[in-house]
């Protein structure tokens, strides 16, 4: 067995806030949350398609948004579940970065 150490500063590659989704509440109430993607100034990219993985509890929106003069995007995800339980799903956003040709946003639902 061989052990090493890699030591380095990671950057990001873009802002993603919130970096995970929990969709919380009791059944037929509205439950959605939003996720803004702004790129990094020196990783500029563009989100090409967006798609659950699963898709069964959730579904998805995607648009372009301007924050604080940056250009980014928005992703909505609102939950579709309508009786009581837990799902996980994973959106999957593929950008035309060679970089990073996907970003991940986890979604957790828990319904009352």
């Amino acid at each position: 067995m061989v052990r090493f150490t890699i030591t380095g500063t990671v950057e990001r590659f873009a802002t993603v806030e919130p970096e995970r989704v929990v969709l919380r509440g009791r059944p037929g109430e509205e439950l959605k949350a939003s996720v803004k993607i702004i790129p990094k100034a020196d990783y500029p990219f563009s989100i090409l398609h967006a798609k659950a993985k699963y898709g069964r509890f959730i579904s998805i929106s995607l648009e372009g948004l301007k924050d604080s003069g940056k250009e980014g995007f928005l992703l909505t995800v609102e939950n579709l579940k309508k009786d009581p339980g837990r799902y996980f799903d994973v959106v999957s956003l593929e950008t035309d970065s060679s970089i990073r040709p996907e970003l991940q946003v986890s979604v957790t639902g828990f319904i009352k």
